[in-house]
């Protein structure tokens, strides 16, 4: 699919490089997982690995490992689910930079609520619809070209937004006051991310490896509370999740769907300077 770049949802140099990596982005470690059971993730996992998987014929290795990796990342969506709140089949939620769809077909599976997924990734966009397509949840979830510093949604539209692993490639302050503005008065916000720790002091070279590899701005985590509090939402929970996602890691470097940017993951991690963490927050 050709990109159009439209400067309405494009509002700059910066989104267009963004949305072209992501419009080209063919990584097997993102397709060849979502093809065991059609939900396509872009995140990584959390939870104890089945170290197993390396054992065994030769001639199927591969097979078990993409399976063993796509039920991590699977869990780690399951994680982010549960603390969205008590949501209804009536409620409405939005999957703020939505890639390929994973979580927001997660989403409508497990609440069969009404599902908004936006991305300025416009070939994702398309991937995604055409997934709820073929699950016949169309009618309940819908994927949209569309910036989620300005989606367009009227205000108080939602009961539940999150963000997977998206937040670096934005300003916080903008997010969030996207965010507070379309959720509904104690509405629920979750967010999973990589954060670089404000006590280690400045970003390390790991996270600067990181940066350059995705095309990203890895916030402080102090960053996230604060720009919280301005935007009237409340931290209800925050769950470190980084001894959860190390074994993650750990695999996927031993297997042919590594991409060179494990170790720097790995040493950030381990060295303490780099963190991965869950913040539910409600609106005030």
């Amino acid at each position: 699919m050709t990109a159009t770049q439209d400067s309405s949802v494009l509002s700059s140099l910066y989104q267009r490089s963004v949305a072209d990596y992501w419009n080209t982005e063919q990584n097997p470690v993102n397709l060849r997982l979502g093809e065991v059971d059609g939900i396509y993730h872009h995140h990584y996992g959390i939870g104890e690995v089945d170290w197993t998987v390396l054992d065994g014929p030769a001639e199927t290795r591969d097979e078990r490992v993409i399976k063993e990796l796509h039920r991590l990342e699977s869990a780690q969506a399951d994680f982010l689910m549960s603390r969205l709140g008590p949501l209804q089949p009536h409620h409405r939620v939005m999957d703020a930079g939505s890639g390929r769809g994973g979580s927001s077909i997660v989403a409508n599976l497990r609440f069969g609520c009404h599902v908004d997924g936006v991305s300025i990734s416009e070939s994702q966009v398309a991937f995604a619809n055409e997934q709820a397509r073929k699950r016949g949840v169309a009618d309940k979830v819908r994927f949209h070209f569309r910036n989620m510093l300005d989606t367009g949604f009227e205000s108080g539209t939602f009961q539940a937004i999150w963000n997977n692993e998206s937040t670096m490639y934005v300003e916080l302050s903008l997010l969030f006051a996207e965010h507070a503005r379309l959720l509904s008065r104690g509405g629920r916000y979750v967010c999973i991310t990589g954060c670089y720790n404000d006590a280690y002091g400045l970003p390390s070279r790991a996270i600067s490896q990181i940066n350059a590899h995705y095309i990203c701005d890895i916030h402080p985590r102090s960053t996230y509370f604060k720009e919280m509090a301005a935007n009237r939402l409340v931290p209800i929970s925050v769950v470190d999740l980084t001894p959860a996602t190390i074994p993650y890691w750990e695999l996927r470097a031993q297997t042919a769907l590594a991409t060179g940017i494990e170790q720097p993951f790995l040493d950030a991690y381990k060295n303490g300077s780099f963190q991965y963490l869950l913040i539910a927050a409600d609106r005030a």
